[in-house]
């Protein structure tokens, strides 16, 4: 246990699916996996473990921003034995060509955060971090089983959620941003401090450029396509 995580060893399975929402742990456990278990409520931080295809999954929820993702992905990682963690959180979009809904896959995160480098991560010049290879080329090969069409790119992880810099100069921070988070880029640095894997999906529930937003209880039910892609990503890295 930790100061964060009342779970024993054996209830933390081998993946990780990562929502910020602890009500969307919740839901992607009731709906999605056979006899969930709740196993973490402290700080009303909820995880659950269950099983999806007779594979062992956890759901648990990790906050908003990068500190909080920082320390539960690093607790179940460094603490708990688990290989592979998957963010599925949302996004807001920089393109017009993203739709409400849309998937991303975080193919590359960059950020003038110093989470990584206060981690022990050597950061490149580019501030990027990158998705592990693996789980990545994973879950680009079950879109194209399940028909999905995710863009697939790079976000931007910020700090602050409102910022006083104007959405047009925060996309052009880095070329080619899609949309924007406050996560994936403390889940990279976090995988490769320690050498796991890490991947971040995300639905869009904003867009800065059509002016469009989902209302919270979309937030919290409405991303079944992305939730199901990392559900069967996860079957496949365990097989």
């Amino acid at each position: 246990m930790t100061p964060h995580n009342k779970a024993k060893l054996n209830d933390i399975a081998k993946v990780v699916l990562m929502p910020g929402d602890p009500l969307r742990a919740k839901w992607i456990a009731e709906n999605f996996l056979k006899s969930a278990k709740l196993v973490n409520d402290v700080r009303g931080m909820f995880a659950y473990t269950g099983t999806y295809k007779n594979k062992k999954i956890t759901v648990m929820a990790h906050g908003m921003g990068m500190p909080s993702i920082g320390i539960y992905s690093y607790e179940l990682f460094k603490f708990y034995n688990v290989n592979t963690i998957i963010r599925v959180g949302s996004a807001g979009a920089f393109a017009k060509t993203i739709k409400l809904g849309d998937v991303i896959i975080a193919k590359e995160a960059f950020s003038e955060s110093i989470y990584a480098k206060d981690v022990g991560v050597k950061v490149p010049s580019s501030k990027i971090l990158k998705a592990s290879n693996r789980i990545l080329n994973v879950c680009l090969a079950t879109t194209q089983q399940m028909k999905i069409k995710p863009h697939v790119g790079k976000v931007l992880c910020e700090d602050v959620f409102y910022s006083a810099t104007p959405w047009q100069k925060r996309m052009h921070l880095s070329a080619n941003l899609i949309a924007v988070e406050m996560e994936a880029f403390a889940l990279y640095a976090n995988a490769i401090k320690l050498k796991k894997q890490a991947l971040c999906l995300l639905t869009v529930s904003d867009s800065f450029v059509n002016k469009q937003s989902m209302t919270p209880i979309q937030r919290q039910t409405s991303f079944k396509d992305m939730i199901t892609l990392a559900l069967e990503t996860a079957v496949k890295i365990l097989k």
